[in-house]
């Protein structure tokens, strides 16, 4: 992903209607299905470490003509998708 113009960001809404902003990390498809990794954004408001700080990774889906994210429907798709991630941004480091 190219950084020329700085990173990219999104804001989601859960299920619970919060809002929170992502910053795009990177675009894969793996087995037909795009997904998209993403880390919260620093906000600057000095929020606490926790176990949610890490690595998400949501697919796009259509809904009505419409792309929209959503979650992984299993750990083991979340795990294989995680997997493939992780192996692009080791070629991508081993290239530099």
């Amino acid at each position: 992903m190219s950084e020329e113009f700085g990173p990219d960001f999104i804001t989601v809404t859960d299920e619970d209607g919060s809002e929170f902003e992502l910053e795009h990390v990177d675009t894969i498809e793996y087995k037909g299905q795009v997904y998209m990794a993403f880390f919260p954004a620093d906000t600057g408001e000095g929020n606490e470490e926790d176990e949610n700080t890490g690595l998400i990774i949501l697919k796009v889906i259509d809904v009505n003509g419409e792309e929209q994210l959503s979650t992984l429907d299993t750990e083991e798709e979340l795990q294989e998708v995680y997997d493939q991630f992780m192996e692009a941004l080791f070629q991508e480091e081993t290239e530099e």
